[in-house]
């Protein structure tokens, strides 16, 4: 690796700085809504609804001042993508927060919390999970194939296909996803069809995870968890086929997880 310069330091130094003042600010910003939620919980889901897309946005900043170091020094900038992967866990806690963790449970145990930010139209949601989901792959490829985190993406690839399904209302969104007259047609269709698709690659991811690295069964019943979530948006959707491939899907992935869990007990004794 080629040394670094003074002069590439200085440069890097001087076009950094913007990015760090940026950064400064919003967690400050961040710190003081979060005291204002603290004293009046009045509105506090919309706050931190504002809160996760300005974590979204403090994640861009920490790529930023990585891709410049990879520009102007040559070097990966690990420091900050650390901090961008963070910044994208609490975008998500907070998104949590807001409409529940929830993955395989009926839409009137969370009802209640959607209900919260019902004034939130369809449009800014289906917006929101398009930026948390290009703000993970963005910070998956600036970390690159090899990292040392490829498994720990995979619970939050998770976590975010959990809340792109738990901020739908999926009361109205049944109804405007076949109401081709319903503004919301075109936002709700294509929200529902991005969760369906995250749904089903974060149960195929657990059980890679499971195969390949960990062996752990929870990791296993969490990928069975995934598809019976699919499987009710399946059937809330009146889709009777894909529901029923679903079902048998986990049902065989149960199967063996029974076996390789008799095993793995045997093999204990």
């Amino acid at each position: 690796m080629a040394k670094v310069t003074d002069e590439a330091r200085q440069m890097y130094g001087e076009q950094v700085a913007s990015y760090q003042q940026q950064i400064d600010a919003l967690l400050i910003r961040e710190k003081n809504m979060l005291m204002m939620i603290e004293k009046d919980s009045m509105g506090a889901s919309y706050k931190k609804l504002m809160l996760t897309d300005e974590m979204l946005y403090l994640s861009t900043l920490y790529l930023s001042k990585h891709s410049l170091s990879v520009s102007v020094l040559g070097v990966k900038n690990e420091d900050a993508l650390n901090d961008a992967r963070k910044s994208l866990y609490k975008a998500v806690i907070y998104l949590e927060e807001v409409v529940s963790n929830f993955i395989d449970v009926p839409f009137t145990d969370y009802a209640d919390k959607v209900d919260e930010i019902k004034n939130l139209p369809q449009s800014k949601r289906y917006l929101l999970v398009r930026k948390l989901g290009l703000a993970i792959r963005l910070v998956m490829d600036a970390y690159g194939d090899n990292t040392k985190w490829r498994w720990a993406f995979v619970e939050l690839e998770a976590r975010f296909a959990t809340v792109a399904k738990n901020i739908l209302d999926l009361k109205t969104a049944s109804k405007d996803g076949l109401d081709h007259a319903s503004p919301d047609y075109d936002d709700t269709v294509y929200h529902l069809r991005l969760v369906k698709r995250l749904l089903g690659q974060a149960a195929d991811r657990y059980r890679e995870k499971y195969e390949l690295s960990t062996g752990r069964i929870d990791d296993f019943r969490l990928g069975i968890s995934y598809l019976l979530a699919l499987r009710r948006i399946h059937l809330i959707l009146n889709e009777r086929n894909e529901a029923e491939e679903a079902k048998k899907k986990a049902d065989v992935w149960k199967d063996k997880m029974e076996k390789d869990h008799k095993r793995s007990e045997s093999q204990k004794k």
